[in-house]
């Protein structure tokens, strides 16, 4: 099956939550049926996570776990532009590997 539209969520930090709602906007990413544009969600989340031996983290030390509050990105987006997306998520995260989800969705078929 080959899918239209996907799905795509990050986690980040509050304060690059607008630099990425723009860089995404500007490529069209958060376009929905040509009439509306900026169209993504906000959650707020805890995050837990601990940096390795050789890591680099962007909050945290090495061998400590870390929990902090952070906001959960999701919005859909064409299958054209997919990987330009995640190429504007990678250039505004702060983070060393930020999770990218992508996930398909069959219960869209245009936007």
């Amino acid at each position: 099956m080959d899918c239209e539209v996907f799905k795509i969520e990050t986690f980040i930090p509050e304060g690059y939550v607008e630099a990425l709602r723009e860089s995404l906007n500007s490529i069209g990413a958060l376009t929905i049926g040509g009439s509306y544009d900026n169209c993504m969600s906000v959650s707020k989340v805890t995050g837990y996570w601990r940096p390795l031996k050789g890591a680099d983290p962007f909050l945290g030390n090495v061998g400590e776990v870390s929990r902090e509050t952070e906001c959960k990105v999701e919005f859909c987006c064409r299958n054209n532009i997919v990987k330009e997306a995640v190429n504007a998520i990678r250039k505004v995260h702060p983070y060393e590997v930020p999770v990218i989800n992508v996930i398909p969705l069959a219960n869209l078929t245009s936007m």
